[in-house]
Parts: structure tokens; sequence; C-alpha cells
């Protein structure tokens, strides 16, 4: 479970980072003239983008999930809001089946 935690931490990192490389650094870049902020905030996204997918693919090994799962992990990290979309799928889906698990024991 520590995974799950860990890879709901990284998508909304990376959700903000897209956002504010969207929202902040681009018009900053194109109507402010200062491209620094592309590159700082791009690098950040970038590393955050490369934490999120390995944790999604950590918790795709650990928690047995199907590919499909790990597929729509990767495209929700390309679309605006869409880590955050799909971390509340996840979660309802991760409490379900612990759940589940719970009652059966």
């Amino acid at each position: 479970m520590k995974t799950l935690q860990a890879l709901r931490y990284a998508g909304l990192l990376e959700g903000i980072s897209y956002l504010l490389l969207l929202g902040v650094a681009m018009p900053l870049k194109y109507l402010a003239g200062w491209p620094a902020a592309v590159t700082y905030v791009g690098w950040a996204h970038g590393l955050l983008f490369v934490v999120y997918l390995g944790l999604a693919g950590l918790a795709w090994w650990q928690l047995r999930w199907p590919l499909r799962r790990l597929i729509e992990a990767f495209f929700a990290a390309l679309l605006p809001f869409g880590p955050f979309v799909w971390d509340r799928k996840v979660l309802r889906e991760a409490e379900a089946e612990l759940a589940i698990e719970l009652v059966r024991a």
C-alpha cells in the first residue's frame, strides 16, 4: 500500500508541475520574455513525470494490476488534470479491492 500512496503523491506533484508549466511558465516565456521559467519548470516537470511513471510501473508490478491500468496512468500524465482524475479513479478502485479483501479475511 505504500507504493500506492507514493504513486498518489507523485501524481499530485506531477499534475501540479504540468499545470504550472502550461499556465505560468509558458506565458512567462512568451508574454514576459523570460524563457528560463520554462527551462526550470519544464525540467522539474520532466523529472516528476519520470518518477510518476516509474511508480506506476512499480504499482503495476507489486499490486498485480492489469496492463490497462498502467496504460491509463501513462495517458493520464499526458493530459492537464489527467493525474488528478486518474487518482480518484484508482483510489476508489483500490479502496474497493481492499474492502473486499478485508471482508474475505
